[in-house]
């Protein structure tokens, strides 16, 4: 007797169908994902002089290092952070990043840096609980109390913060830190089609909330020039 390679119920008509469906689905997923979340780029800006007074912006974390050389990501943002300083846009900033262990630090490196390059410490505030871009973008309301906000990173990841806090109604502008050669991070620039995947789920199927929770923190620098 000759054993079937595939069940009885399933025709090679049907298993072909299979095959086509399990390979473009994820396709789609991808390039419709990446449709969506693109559309976030109107509310990115480039320049100082374009991006409206805002009382606090929201830098989001990186390491500082990879594999012991300076992370060129991470200065980019920095030098946005205090340019936007420097123009008058903001008066305070929320360094958000993981610190998920006393060895590792995001929000105080980063704070660090902005102090040494002029921004007021008191100015500063640290979420120690952005394990995530959506962790830092919803905490920046839940936690700091902020429904209006700058986002400060490179465009892509730009794209995807805005689009996450605008589909939880937090009117969030974009400001472009300077990007990095795709060449330079190749790896980088691959993951962020799965990280817009991810973000279209947690907004829509799934309804995502950070990983932790927390007492609320009142930003004092609040008021407009």
């Amino acid at each position: 007797m000759r054993l079937s390679l595939i069940p009885h119920w399933l025709t090679w008509r049907k298993a072909a169908l299979l095959l086509v469906i399990s390979f473009w689905l994820p396709v789609f997923a991808i390039l419709g994902s990446d449709f969506w979340v693109r559309r976030s780029s109107r509310h990115c800006h480039t320049s100082v002089e374009t991006v409206p007074f805002t009382p606090v912006a929201l830098v989001l974390g990186c390491s500082p290092k990879i594999g012991g050389r300076p992370n060129i990501f991470f200065n980019h943002r920095i030098d946005a952070a205090v340019a936007l300083h420097r123009a008058g846009r903001v008066k305070a900033f929320i360094v958000s990043g993981d610190n998920g262990s006393k060895d590792y630090d995001e929000p105080t490196v980063m704070k660090e840096a902005l102090v040494a390059q002029g921004v007021p410490e008191a100015a500063i505030y640290c979420d120690y609980a952005g394990f995530r871009t959506l962790d830092s973008v919803v905490r920046a309301q839940s936690i700091f109390g902020q429904s209006r906000f700058i986002v400060v990173s490179q465009h892509f990841h730009n794209e995807r913060a805005i689009f996450l806090a605008r589909r939880r109604g937090l009117d969030a502008v974009g400001f472009d830190a300077a990007d990095v050669s795709r060449s330079m991070a190749p790896m980088t620039y691959l993951r962020e089609y799965l990280a817009r995947v991810q973000a279209v789920l947690d907004v829509t199927l799934l309804q995502t909330r950070p990983k932790f929770d927390g007492p609320p923190v009142m930003i004092t620098q609040t008021a407009a020039p």
